[in-house]
């Protein structure tokens, strides 16, 4: 499996919940991608309702789509070889601990990028700054905001439509990504 193959899957993923009208939003690695922080991912990380999940699996097992496991939320397209991860709306990122941020409904917050819908960027700025400030498991979510901030040159000016749980550590990210990288040889 390759990145072309996690392309073509979350294509087709988005057509099929286009055509069967389930609002969702990208998240995670692929929505990195549209916002200009190129990060290699294997699986699709797709943010549905509870409601649009099991519309989801009605239309789609059984036609190149089969459960993890048995009731699992996760889905595997077996024409590609890709996993998808379903995240829910209401749940809370990172630790799964209630919080300011959760997981919102796909159909407030979802915009369109080139070829499929995905959380906005301060909503997927906060998303990752929740879970890794409350999960010390997933520190990546930490950089990949400083990444995005460094990659698509993201202004200090953006803590100020982030929640305010998660505004000082945007803020101090924004900081450190100012710092140029210094590549010493050992």
């Amino acid at each position: 499996m390759g990145d072309a193959d996690v392309q073509r899957a979350l294509r087709k993923l988005a057509r099929l919940l286009d055509e069967i009208g389930v609002p969702y939003a990208i998240v995670d690695g692929m929505a990195m991608n549209e916002y200009g922080y190129q990060r290699v991912t294997t699986s699709v990380d797709i943010l549905l309702t509870r409601e649009g999940l099991e519309k989801l699996k009605a239309h789609a097992l059984g036609h190149d789509y089969v459960e993890k496991f048995p009731d699992s939320r996760g889905l595997w397209d077996t024409e590609h070889g890709v996993s998808i991860d379903v995240i829910l709306a209401g749940e809370y990122p990172g630790d799964g601990r209630p919080k300011p941020i959760q997981f919102p409904d796909p159909a407030r917050v979802a915009v369109r990028g080139a070829h499929v819908a995905l959380v906005s960027l301060p909503i997927l700025i906060e998303l990752k700054l929740a879970s890794g400030m409350s999960a010390p498991h997933r520190l990546r979510d930490l950089a990949d905001v400083l990444d995005l901030i460094r990659s698509a040159r993201l202004p200090i000016a953006l803590a100020d439509e982030l929640d305010a749980s998660v505004r000082n550590e945007y803020r101090e990210l924004w900081q450190a990504a100012q710092t140029e990288d210094i590549e010493s040889c050992p």
